[in-house]
């Protein structure tokens, strides 16, 4: 986050006014004083601004609502204004944001607007992108750097820690290089506008073209606002055969090529969410 400190303004005579105050004499010394002082007591300090802070892993509709709340908008209108924004966006975005509204710290003054805070967020999230490579070497499916960003997406959404991102990476691809649906929950919790880590068998049923179960390839857009780390990560994965990972618990996140290991990770990971549950 950049230091905001403002500098503290001051006033000074020039080397021409000092050599005017001593040809003319005390009362003109005490009368240009007279009116000196009372400008520096007047004098204002420049508008600190405020901050707003977009976490990784937030969606465009949380953005879009914490935009609304740092303005003092109307609840709805930074969505609203999106038709008319004119962002720029790659062409496989169809002008949805999501993805490209870059995680950071934002400064907010009076002339501040919905629409050009957006525009900050994705000119920031393109200058960001720009360097990181088509990932391309590491799946031959993808082919632009608009579905890097979904992956990476998928990553923060999906990893537990940053140590993570890497081998969830290398997971995804390795499900698109076999043909295999990627099967990853956070898609579902997309489609379904929430966030947990219980799935039912009903929730991988649903008709949605975020339904990575039942859907072949990436989501059709990004599923979140994806860091620099995460991006990172889709374009250099870590090297391994995994197609399987599991959070069992906190910290414990295992990686596995065998379905028949991935299911008891599963069976472990069930058994601590049922003792984690509150009884009576």
């Amino acid at each position: 986050m950049q230091n905001m400190t403002p500098r503290r303004s001051s006033m000074r005579l020039t080397r021409r006014g000092r050599i005017a105050l001593i040809a003319t004499g005390a009362v003109v010394t005490a009368a240009v004083v007279a009116v000196v002082v009372p400008l520096l007591q007047w004098e204002t300090k420049p508008e600190k601004p405020k901050l707003l802070t977009i976490p990784e892993g937030w969606r465009a509709g949380q953005v879009y609502a914490a935009v609304d709340k740092a303005l003092s908008v109307p609840a709805g209108t930074t969505k609203n204004i999106l038709p008319k924004a004119g962002l720029k966006l790659p062409r496989d975005a169809a002008g949805n944001p999501e993805g490209y509204l870059f995680p950071a710290t934002y400064p907010i003054t009076k002339k501040t607007t919905p629409t050009s805070l957006l525009a900050y967020m994705v000119d920031t999230a393109n200058k960001k992108f720009a360097p990181a490579p088509v990932a391309a070497g590491a799946n031959k499916n993808i082919s632009n750097l608009y579905q890097t960003v979904t992956i990476a997406s998928i990553i923060q959404a999906e990893a537990g820690t940053k140590d993570d991102m890497g081998k969830v990476a290398r997971v995804i691809y390795n499900r698109l290089d076999k043909g295999m649906p990627l099967q990853m929950d956070s898609t579902i919790n997309y489609a379904l506008g929430r966030s947990t880590l219980l799935t039912s068998d009903d929730d991988t049923r649903i008709n949605s073209p975020y339904n990575s179960y039942t859907r072949m390839g990436l989501p059709p857009t990004p599923i979140a606002n994806p860091g620099e780390d995460a991006m990172r990560a889709a374009t250099t994965p870590t090297p391994g055969e995994w197609l399987y990972f599991v959070t069992v618990k906190s910290g414990d996140t295992r990686f596995t090529s065998s379905y028949d290991e991935q299911q008891r990770n599963v069976t472990e990971f069930n058994q601590n969410m049922k003792s984690a549950e509150p009884t009576g």
